[in-house]
């Protein structure tokens, strides 16, 4: 279950956020409020795609990430600069383990310094807190 305390460390770092238990998933609601849900997804999908040992496995998940998110007018195109998106080009054939770090690592600094803070700030966000303290309090009477 969600508790106060997980909730109050994600507003201590965006890497807290990220590797704690249900920060990744409440963040994605969130961020499908702001139709930017893709950057968290293709993220995700990176830090899965980084597990991958089988060469096999790796260029079939290389493929699906590159039309999902990386190749121009993809459904869920993530917001890259042209020489990531080139170098990404240049790898899909021999995917290695690290051919998505760049993009990845672009996309983790426009969450941290865009929507993060806005969903920190955000109703979505007081709410869920505000439930948990409620909550919380009366767990401790009973």
């Amino acid at each position: 279950r969600l508790s106060l305390e997980e909730v109050l460390q994600w507003s201590q770092s965006f890497e807290n956020l990220l590797t704690s238990k249900y920060g990744p998933m409440i963040y994605k609601s969130y961020l499908k409020t702001e139709h930017s849900d893709e950057n968290i997804e293709f993220w995700l999908a990176c830090e899965a795609y980084k597990k991958i040992t089988s060469q096999r496995k790796r260029i079939s998940m290389a493929r699906k990430l590159f039309t999902s998110y990386i190749q121009p007018q993809a459904p869920n195109e993530i917001n890259i600069d042209s020489p990531s998106r080139k170098a990404i080009i240049r790898n899909i054939q021999e995917p290695t383990e690290s051919c998505f770090d760049e993009a990845q690592r672009i996309i983790y600094r426009h969450m941290e310094r865009d929507s993060y803070p806005r969903f920190l700030e955000s109703p979505f966000f007081q709410k869920l807190k505000q439930s948990l303290q409620t909550n919380g309090k009366h767990s401790m009477v009973n």
